[in-house]
């Protein structure tokens, strides 16, 4: 069910928080703070469109806490992994590109942007928490595709964690665990998890919410996600050549041949 009103202060309560994000990201110095936030926008809309919504089943109940698990989670983990570390290198070429008054300019160009997109990618959110029926099958191949996208991207981030930590991994290519079978396991689950929170959504006729998680998924293949950081890694990580010619790029797959080397840039 779509419910207009609830969607239109979803975006409302979605904006107020990239404006108080870009306040403290003027403060600091730092839009990269934008991607700790990113997650709690939708944590931020489901329970907007729970409070709103005329009617809730147990749907909606189930939703909201798979919502809260992933972005408590996945903010939690990026707070940790960019505390203290300067501007994410991404942000620092955009600032370069778009001086003077960059500081202003990034009100539109980072915090709305994002905004904006997690609004549209929070359709099925809406869809799913405004349906008052009682969960049928396609809710358990939610509930069973998100456990799939939860563990990979959970444990990929993990993964990647540690590996960074050991002295002795300086300067080499993560290809351990599930990092062996995708090069991008992180992004695969994300992408398994919005597309569960979309048959959450068709479980009771919420077909048209397709467009939240199909704009997820173009974000992370074609935009910021793997497009973006395989740019131009293979010139910076010269090893990174070969783990990509042996390694899926995002949908999990056995190696197409065994590791030579693990020397180069860590993933």
């Amino acid at each position: 069910m779509f419910v207009p009103t609830a969607f239109v202060l979803g975006l409302g309560v979605i904006l107020a928080m990239t404006f108080v994000t870009w306040c403290a990201s003027a403060l600091k110095r730092d839009v990269s703070i934008v991607d700790s936030v990113w997650p709690l926008f939708f944590l931020a809309a489901a329970l907007t469109y729970a409070g709103t919504v005329p009617q809730r089943g147990p749907r909606a109940q189930l939703v909201v806490v798979l919502v809260g698990c992933w972005a408590l989670r996945l903010a939690a983990y990026l707070t940790w992994r960019n505390w203290g570390e300067p501007e994410d290198r991404r942000y620092q070429k955009i600032r370069r590109h778009n001086e003077p008054h960059f500081t202003v300019k990034s009100l539109y160009l980072i915090f709305g942007l994002q905004g904006a997109l997690a609004w549209i990618v929070s359709l099925p959110l809406l869809a799913a928490i405004a349906s008052p029926g009682s969960l049928n099958p396609l809710d358990g191949a939610g509930i069973a595709l998100w456990g799939v996208g939860f563990c990979f991207e959970s444990v990929a981030d993990l993964q990647l964690a540690r590996f960074k930590r050991a002295a002795a991994n300086r300067g080499r290519v993560m290809d351990r665990g599930l990092w062996r079978y995708t090069r991008h396991p992180n992004y695969f689950g994300d992408c398994c998890i919005w597309w569960a929170f979309f048959l959450f959504a068709a479980a009771e006729g919420g077909w048209w919410s397709f467009v939240g998680p199909l704009l997820m998924s173009f974000l992370l293949l074609r935009v910021s996600g793997v497009a973006l950081l395989e740019k131009d890694i293979g010139q910076r990580r010269p090893a990174y050549r070969d783990y990509v010619l042996r390694t899926n790029a995002f949908f999990p797959g056995p190696p197409k041949r065994d590791a030579q080397t693990s020397e180069g840039g860590a993933a």
